[in-house]
């Protein structure tokens, strides 16, 4: 018999599934079943496999067939996650554009698409779910297992399978997994706690009304004030002498807390002597939900014009720019839309440019869709982010708020995405790899799922204005804000004259002061733009002019006042003021031009009684950070806001009167192609900030160049003006939206070596694309960071091209720059759409 069984065992089929691997290699790569796997793995799901010699790592399937690899031994699949897939073949489909389109790897895609909490890997640690509360549903095994996490208060899977004495830890890790016993994480910065609210209650005895009564009496008798106090208090709050049942919620502890008249003490012998009980109820960190019945938005007369032809021209076509100047309400019309596309059983994206935005239109949204509504960004953790993406594959979360990672959630029926400020850069990722752009996968993301997309922005950017021009998108436009509120006025102030006739105040005009000083005066708030964060950017010896340096960029370091530190914005080195000037010895060590900090400084200086708050990157760093500052302007706590172009991306305040600008020639003169097209979008939208309610409200721009052409079509928003001039330039010269753009940097610690290297590809590239569609290699503005040097090339490719064949033969040059023995270790980025 054992003989029979061995035959047909021989006999059998062996399977094999090829998956990507989220490692930076450009193939799948193929592995074995195990017998008992037959038949249960499927495309998209979730498998731990071994890669290379020890590495272990989260694979996904992308096809399962009989055809063993010819170049290699396949390994086995060591356990699979999924029962049920994640990813349905459209989204295996969306990772391979992705790879091919941005010409980078698959696993790079995959690496960016499953936040860690669902990758485990060699280097994943695991800790105790701190919501579970089943133990009952555990095997002995694993019960003792979840008692060492517990101890320990977490283990790696090395340390894990040596506790467990199995040599393969990952079908129990699954398990407890599946029962929500624990959670995986990849830093311990990520491990993952659920918000903890501590409430108090009567215990089950007083819940009894005579048992309370009598406890009350004797309190009175003994006249134990301060506990009869908190008994009273708690009733007021909590009525248990009429309904026993309203103490099971009990009441916060903190409301105790806070009061003046109540005793700790006191609070903690009830709770000592039985009377009290404290317990913890887990909290949504989006602050509790009260959904108000029939909450949604009345539209204007415009806003309802805007929103039939939307909905008019979505039957023709899939794409929509929506034109709606700063202020117009274009917010009320997304909520209609995504009201709609909810009730008929569909999925809402809601993709939002920075972190900053999701804070506080998130909570216009949950009033009106409540528990519907997910948030997705890099401020959570990697678990939290985990609750939403299951929560989208398990069908509770229906619309998702997010940011450009939100377009790899496993979405299985979007009806629905609108992108907001489709305009602004934090829609490209440029590092690492994809460097993908938000808004143009979510175009074809829609195509996937039938979809249709709407994309926002009171300045547009020139390609999708241009896309609606020639008729590619649909067209809607809102050209007056919401309320009939006015537009602000928009005041040049010249820095030259100022400068002439004395009026000059350190950075500031004596106009741009007496303004600010009259609007503190009228209990309005003032914004202050510098698109510089730091103290000062330069810190330079007046006598020998020693500039502060990096050691391993090339860039000045940024003067951080408060931090008294030099820091360097691109590789994150910092270092002590020095007291002398290295070079020659000099006290003439000074600060020149100047930062947010800096701002924030001298308008606490100039305004001593005004409260100042500042929002940049080292203001906002906590996960709670915008929240608190945006709360803090919204409760009229701040009178003067300094910010970077984070206060410029739809932010919604009822008192800001006054916006000041600073740096504006800064911006405009930039050497980029997309200069005036950046700063008209940033500088407009800035002033947008400026009287959104009914006072109208005033913005001044500091510049030594009032004439400017761009400044006076900002002056005058003038969206058309500056589209036309922009446009008929990039036409003349063949630049986007006329062309596409591949952009390659090479990298080297080796200078003479990259600009070498740079060259061979250049002209390899000219031999076969021709020497008009390359332009360089040259030197960026900043030539080295972290000690590598840096060369560019630009790849300018008129439309109709192919494009396929092209990248196919960018690629093989790049291979031949990688395997030559003369350029070792030379490294090439590919930025595709390159935006500059």
């Amino acid at each position: 018999m054992q003989n029979q069984s061995n035959l047909f065992q021989d006999t059998e089929t062996t399977q094999f599934a090829d998956v990507i691997v989220p490692v930076a290699v450009p193939n799948l790569y193929t592995y074995r079943l195990m017998r008992e796997q037959v038949g249960k793995v499927e495309v998209g799901a979730r498998i731990i496999v071994q890669f290379g010699n020890s590495k272990i790592v989260t694979a996904v399937v992308v096809s399962v067939h009989t055809n063993p690899p010819k170049n290699y031994q396949a390994k086995y699949i060591l356990e699979i996650l999924d029962e049920t897939p994640y990813f349905k073949p459209f989204h295996l489909d969306l990772f391979r554009w992705i790879s091919d389109y941005y010409m980078c790897n698959i696993g790079d895609v995959l690496n960016v698409a499953l936040p860690s909490g669902l990758k485990v890997s060699s280097l994943s640690k695991v800790q105790v779910n701190p919501d579970f509360d089943n133990p009952e549903l555990l095997t002995e095994k694993e019960k003792s297992l979840l008692e060492e996490i517990e101890k320990n208060q977490s283990l790696t899977y090395d340390e894990l399978a040596r506790l467990a004495e199995i040599k393969n830890p990952y079908h129990l890790i699954k398990t407890l997994i599946s029962k929500k016993a624990i959670l995986v994480y990849e830093e311990v910065k990520d491990k993952y706690s659920p918000k903890l609210v501590k409430k108090i209650r009567f215990t089950a005895f007083y819940e009894d009304i005579e048992n309370l009564k009598a406890l009350i009496g004797i309190l009175e008798k003994g006249k134990k004030i301060a506990q009869l106090t908190i008994i009273l208090k708690y009733l007021s709050f909590v009525p248990v002498l009429k309904n026993r049942d309203t103490n099971e919620k009990g009441l916060d502890k903190s409301i105790f807390n806070h009061d003046d008249e109540m005793s700790d003490s006191g609070l903690n012998t009830l709770i000592k002597n039985g009377i009290f009980e404290v317990f913890n109820i887990k909290v949504s960190r989006f602050g509790d939900i009260d959904i108000v019945e029939n909450n949604f938005p009345q539209l204007s007369d415009l806003q309802t014009i805007a929103y039939d032809s939307i909905l008019n021209q979505f039957k023709e076509i899939d794409t929509i720019l929506l034109h709606g100047i700063t202020g117009s309400g274009k917010t009320e019309v997304y909520i209609k839309l995504i009201q709609q596309v909810l009730e008929s059983g569909s999925q809402v994206l809601y993709l939002l440019p920075e972190i900053a935005l999701t804070t506080q239109i998130l909570q216009r949204l949950r009033i009106v869709f409540g528990d519907k509504v997910g948030i997705y960004h890099s401020k959570f953790t990697d678990n939290e982010r985990v609750e939403v993406w299951q929560g989208i594959a398990e069908g509770r979360i229906s619309f998702v708020v997010g940011v450009r990672s939100s377009i790899f959630l496993p979405f299985d029926n979007l009806g629905l995405i609108i992108v907001d400020e489709e305009h602004e850069g934090s829609y490209k990722q440029f590092d690492p790899a994809p460097r993908y752009h938000a808004r143009d996968v979510a175009l074809v993301l829609a195509k996937k799922h039938s979809a249709k997309v709407l994309l926002g922005s009171a300045t547009p950017s020139l390609d999708s204005f241009y896309n609606a021009k020639v008729g590619k998108y649909g067209f809607v436009e809102l050209v007056s804000r919401f309320g009939n509120t006015e537009l602000p006025d928009i005041d040049l102030l010249d820095m030259k004259l100022a400068k002439k006739q004395l009026q000059l105040k350190g950075e500031y005009t004596e106009e741009l002061l007496a303004q600010i000083k009259e609007n503190l005066a009228q209990k309005q708030q003032t914004l202050l733009f510098q698109n510089r964060r730091g103290f000062s950017p330069y810190l330079i010896c007046e006598d020998c002019a020693w500039p502060a340096m990096c050691y391993q960029c090339d860039v000045s370091l940024t003067y951080h006042y408060k931090d008294k530190q030099l820091r360097c914005h691109y590789c994150g080195h910092h270092e002590e003021i020095p007291k002398t000037c290295p070079a020659c010895g000099s006290e003439k060590v000074r600060t020149k031009g100047f930062g947010t900090e800096k701002v924030e400084d001298d308008m606490s200086l100039i305004f001593p009684s005004a409260k100042i708050a500042r929002m940049d990157l080292d203001t906002t760093r906590s996960k709670t950070a915008f929240q608190t500052l945006i709360n803090e302007v919204e409760s009229g706590e701040v009178d003067m806001l300094v910010g970077t172009q984070m206060v410029s991306k739809g932010l919604d305040f009822e008192n800001v009167s006054l916006v000041c600008i600073f740096d504006a020639d800064r911006m405009i003169h930039y050497p980029d192609f997309r200069s005036g097209e950046k700063a008209f979008q940033l500088l407009t939208q800035v002033a947008g900030r400026a009287g959104r309610r009914s006072k109208k409200g005033k913005v001044l721009i500091q510049t030594n160049n009032p004439n400017n052409e761009l400044l006076l079509k900002i002056k005058n928003n003038d969206y058309i003006g500056m589209y036309e001039k922009e446009i008929a330039e990039r036409e003349k010269f063949n630049y986007p939206p006329f062309s596409r753009l591949i952009h390659l940097t090479l990298k080297h610690q080796d200078q003479n070596l990259c600009e070498k290297a740079a060259l061979e590809l250049a002209k390899c590239l000219e031999t076969q694309l021709g020497k008009a569609r390359i332009l360089g290699p040259e030197k960026p503005v900043v030539d080295r960071i972290r000690d590598r040097f840096l060369y560019e090339i630009l790849i300018k490719l008129e439309k109709g091209v192919n494009l396929k064949a092209i990248k196919e033969y960018i690629r093989l040059q790049m291979t031949n720059i990688y395997i030559s023995k003369s350029y070792k270790n030379i490294q090439v980025i590919v930025d595709v759409d390159y935006i500059g």
